[in-house]
Order: structure tokens, then sequence, then C-alpha cells
């Protein structure tokens, strides 16, 4: 299935390259190419949008502006010059931040992200089981790079109100995200929420007592609200932890 994408800009160059590297990428469909959110949002009445590239600076209405005030927009890409605006981006849970000029390589990895997340939210939806082929790892913007972690490596998450702490084998990693974005798009076999504020790897538990999951040396709380559904993922449904 295609990835219905809209560009927006007002600069017909940027238009135009992006333009190009959509075409190269056989699950993006090119929908429309819009000058200014206001155009963008016109076109969003009329069609099914999947996936913007919308620029920061433009006349009329930026590229944040129209993330404030559109609610359950579709998946976003920023692109734009200014790398100031990067955390301001992923506070209002842009996909990925790309700068001008902008690389294939770094493109196609950020619309790759946009085909995952599609097609988990779609499988989600229908209650259809995840493509079996997956990634096996991820980028996430720390400070000023971008780090490689393995889900494989991962021990637990910790929520700390706009940024999260991942905790893996050898480091842990701070970046901005929500607990919330990674419960949706991590494996469901493979991580469970177990409070408000953690989620943890499944095979990387070593013992249940009382309330307490223990992963290492670290015990980490289970609320009431999940209890129930993490012992039956770590236990099994006839587990008798009753």
């Amino acid at each position: 299935m295609k990835l219905n994408c809209v560009i927006v800009d007002d600069e017909p160059l940027a238009s135009e390259g992006l333009s190009g590297y959509v075409e190269e990428v056989d699950f993006l469909s090119l929908c429309g190419v819009c000058e200014n959110p206001l155009q963008l949002m016109k076109l969003m009445e009329t069609q099914p949008v999947d996936l913007i590239f919308l620029d920061i600076q433009m006349p009329k209405m930026t590229g944040i502006d129209f993330l404030k005030i559109v609610k359950d927009p579709p998946m976003v890409i920023l692109t734009t010059a200014f790398p100031d605006y990067a955390i301001e981006g992923y506070h209002l849970n842009v996909l990925d931040y790309l700068l001008k000029p902008i690389r294939f390589n770094r493109f196609y990895q950020a619309v790759k992200k946009a085909a995952d997340q599609h097609a988990l939210k779609t499988a989600a939806r229908a209650n259809l089981p995840l493509p079996e082929t997956r990634e096996d790892s991820f980028f996430v913007k720390c400070g000023a790079k971008f780090e490689k972690i393995f889900f494989d490596d991962i021990l637990y998450i910790e929520g700390m109100q706009n940024y999260v702490f991942i905790y893996t084998l050898h480091n842990k990693f701070m970046t901005i995200l929500s607990l919330k974005s990674i419960e949706e798009n991590f494996q469901a076999q493979s991580f469970v929420r177990i409070h408000k504020s953690f989620i943890i790897s499944v095979s990387k538990v070593q013992a249940i007592e009382g309330n307490e999951v223990i992963i290492r040396d670290k015990r980490l709380p289970i609320s009431r609200t999940y209890k129930d559904k993490v012992m039956e993922q770590l236990l099994g449904k006839l587990s008798l932890y009753k």
C-alpha cells in the first residue's frame, strides 16, 4: 500500500527536489504540492493524506502554527533550513526532522520510518498480525546526534514528562519522545507497559516479586492499571499468580 503524501513549501526548487525524491520511492505517491498550510488544509478536505513534508517558514502560516491548530494531523516530516525548531517539532510529535539541503539517504530513512509506522497502525486498526519483517534497530535523537539502538539491547524505558530514558545493556539514552509513541510502535510481544512511567523488555525480566519486576539490579513497579496484562504477558494465560 502506498502512502499518499503532500509537499508543503513556498520554495519551488525545494518542492521540485522533494517531488523527485518521492518519485524514486515505490511506496510513496505524491497527491499534492502546496505553497502554504492554508492550501494544505483545503486539500485535506478533499482527499486522504498519510504523510506531509512540511516546511516551517512560510507566508500566511508557519508549519509550526499549522501543527498547533490542527487536531490529529497525518504523519509529519519537517523540512527546513533552520535547526532551531527541532525541539519544538518533537514536542508536537513530528515523525522526523530533515535539514535542507536534504540528502536522499536521509530522506529515505525518514520515509521508511513513516511506512513502518503506517503499517503498524493499519495492522492495529484491523486487528491484524504485525508485519513479519521488522527492523532490528532504530535511531533516536540525543542532543546533537542520532544514536542507533538495537531492540534486543533494551532493558526498560522510563518516561519523564516530555522525554524518555532508554536503558540498554551498555548505555542509557535520553531523547525527546513520549512513552505513548514508544508503546504504539514497539513490538507488543516483546515489550509491555507496566506503569505510567515504565515500559519493559519482556525477555529481560529476571523475576517478579510482589508488585515489582526485577531487571538486573533494578526493581520497577507494576501499577494496578497494568497488572493483569503484565502478568498474563510475562507468566502466560494459564498462570496461577492470583
